[in-house]
């Protein structure tokens, strides 16, 4: 039983890496606007966001690999 709550642990881990990797594709975006447009405002939000998705990825892969210490054969 509980292998299977972990590999549904491992899969919802993987799912948010994903989708919070593809998020910095519309932050890309909103910066080069911004740089285009020289609006500062939307620039600083850009670096904003940019630093909540790298610890949001750097926490998701904290958790990923906690997940992997505890199974045996990855050990």
């Amino acid at each position: 039983m509980s292998a299977s709550v972990k590999t549904k642990s491992r899969s919802r881990v993987y799912l948010s890496l994903g989708t919070t990797a593809f998020g910095m594709l519309s932050i890309v975006k909103q910066a080069q606007l911004a740089r285009k447009e020289r609006d500062t405002l939307r620039l600083v939000d850009a670096v904003i966001c940019t630093a909540k998705t790298v610890t949001g990825l750097a926490v998701l892969y904290r958790e990923l690999k906690s997940l992997g210490d505890e199974d045996v054969l990855l050990g």
